[in-house]
């Protein structure tokens, strides 16, 4: 597939959502876990999202247990600890790979377009994050430590 919108992906509650809803909307795609040092981040992103999302922008949360095994939960609890410790209200999806012969084809079409430092692909580690234009284009991935908070600018470029 050569265009976001044609993937789908899993909600936490099960259903099957076409990135097509996302159309015409600015997106960060996130890579988490809920035991991770990085895992703060998710206050940042709600900001980010209650901030923006008048104004066309969404935060799509992918939950992946890759990396040091961070995010052992099954989908009620993911859902229950975004909730309870950081009020999340952006859409979360099933926890998925995103790296290997079973990453999700979302994330094997994100590495694929647009790659890391010295041009490799993997994910690194938890919140790494895709900044998607309105248009479905990837317009900037980055890494783990930036924080959400740190790409106000990047976003309001794009809305």
């Amino acid at each position: 597939m050569d265009n976001l919108y044609a993937f789908s992906a899993q909600t936490l509650g099960g259903e099957t959502v076409s990135l097509d809803k996302y159309r015409d909307k600015v997106l960060l795609i996130v890579n988490t876990a809920s035991e991770c040092g990085f895992t703060p981040q998710y206050k940042g992103l709600q900001d980010l999202y209650e901030r923006y999302a008048s104004r066309g922008f969404e935060v799509l949360g992918f939950p992946c247990n890759q990396f040091g095994k961070q995010e052992p939960g099954d989908a009620a609890q993911i859902g229950s600890f975004c909730e309870t410790n950081y009020g999340v209200t952006f859409p979360m999806f099933e926890k998925i790979e995103v790296n290997g012969a079973n990453a999700h084809p979302l994330y094997k079409y994100l590495t694929e377009k647009e790659p890391g430092v010295l041009g490799i692909e993997a994910i690194k580690w938890n919140f790494t994050k895709f900044l998607v234009d309105r248009q479905g284009n990837i317009v900037k991935r980055f890494a783990p430590i930036t924080k959400p908070e740190s790409i106000t600018d990047d976003v309001e470029k794009l809305l």
